[in-house]
């Protein structure tokens, strides 16, 4: 039998606390390869999700759901003006949106882009772009033979089908002071020079109300022209945000131009939050 001397002994604890050692390394190399592997994924998949691609925020607050981890909802429509209006009512805004043309692209992409910017709304349109139909080809032949010009033959060949593919995102807000969406207008006249100008409109036109906010409640609808609220006249959007702001809490006079007619409406604003 083979004597093992104390030499040996600590040769072959060392090899074994190297393997050790190594096993520990080989461990962690391949957990940082996976989170490289997954991150090169994630991001090849953003880049490959054309809703994410071509997303472009509304404005620059950096609006999103109040929820930390909102459960994003997907709806697909073809009514996008109507469906504008109908979230505006309801309370919430806009935080941005994607458009773009393709062939055929999934709207998951969108579902997937809503919760990235977590949004607590997704809606989804597509519709036919572009193409060259059977009738446009015709009417190329015809021009052509009119002129007595030659045809591309490229301009003949059939064209993958084409959509229009638009995705809005959407965060419910809390309660605004007043509650409406402006817009201010400017009418088209002609000067002495008779050349075009822009002359703007008195007040600030609403083209949404909240449902249930303070303006609802006091009778304010769509199509109201706001002129005055209390001492402040409303002259462009930024005096709007002032004048609630200054009246805060309180019942105030709000003078509103309805059709033809001017009428003092009694609203009493929410209090800051």
């Amino acid at each position: 039998m083979a004597l093992i001397t104390r030499d040996t002994q600590r040769q072959k604890t060392a090899i074994a606390a190297k393997s050790s050692t190594l096993k520990i390394m080989i461990s962690g190399l391949m957990l940082l390869s996976l989170g490289a592997l997954l991150f090169v994924t994630q991001s090849h998949a953003a880049e490959l999700n054309l809703y994410a691609k071509n997303y472009k925020e509304q404005n620059s607050n950096h609006l999103k759901s109040l929820d930390e981890n909102p459960e994003t909802k997907m709806y697909v429509s073809n009514h996008k003006e109507d469906d504008n209006i109908s979230m505006l009512e309801a309370g919430y805004d806009m935080i941005g949106s994607s458009g773009f043309d393709g062939a055929a692209v999934p709207v998951e992409g969108a579902l997937l882009q809503g919760k990235a910017v977590k949004a607590d709304t997704v809606l989804v349109y597509s519709k036919y772009a572009t193409t060259k139909t059977t009738s446009s080809k015709m009417q190329l032949v015809k021009e052509a033979a009119k002129k007595g010009g030659e045809i591309d033959a490229k301009d003949l060949v059939d064209e993958p089908t084409q959509h229009a593919y638009y995705a809005s995102y959407w965060a419910k807000l809390p309660m605004p002071l007043l509650g409406v969406h402006i817009i201010k207008l400017k009418q088209k006249s002609r000067d002495d020079d008779d050349v075009k100008a822009s002359k703007e409109e008195p007040g600030l036109k609403i083209i949404a109300v909240i449902k249930a906010s303070p303006a609802d409640t006091a009778h304010i609808v769509k199509g109201d022209v706001l002129l005055n609220i209390g001492d402040v006249e409303l002259a462009k959007p930024d005096d709007l945000f002032a004048a609630v702001q200054r009246y805060a809490g309180q019942s105030v006079v709000v003078k509103v131009l309805r059709e033809d007619a001017t009428m003092n409406i009694t609203v009493a604003l929410n209090s800051r939050h």
